[in-house]
């Protein structure tokens, strides 16, 4: 077989269609990584205010405790 300029150009072509492919689906999945970590950078923040509110809940329902003296004074 023979290598010509036209095999050479058609394989070229071939080659920068599938790198523009490559390129669009790159996006797509830095996109989704993207919204993945916001995601999971939210969830984090939510798990961290409910987690202070039950700090809260647990210091109160100690003093409730102590007040009522339903603990006992080791």
């Amino acid at each position: 077989m023979a290598v010509t300029n036209d095999l050479i150009y058609a394989v070229l072509q071939k080659m920068q269609t599938d790198m523009a492919e490559l390129r669009f689906d790159m996006g797509e999945l830095k996109a989704r990584a993207t919204a993945t970590d916001e995601y999971l950078g939210n969830m984090l923040l939510q798990m961290s205010g409910l987690n202070r509110r039950l700090d809260r809940v647990e210091e109160r329902l100690s003093r409730v405790e102590r007040r009522l003296e339903l603990t006992d004074h080791r």
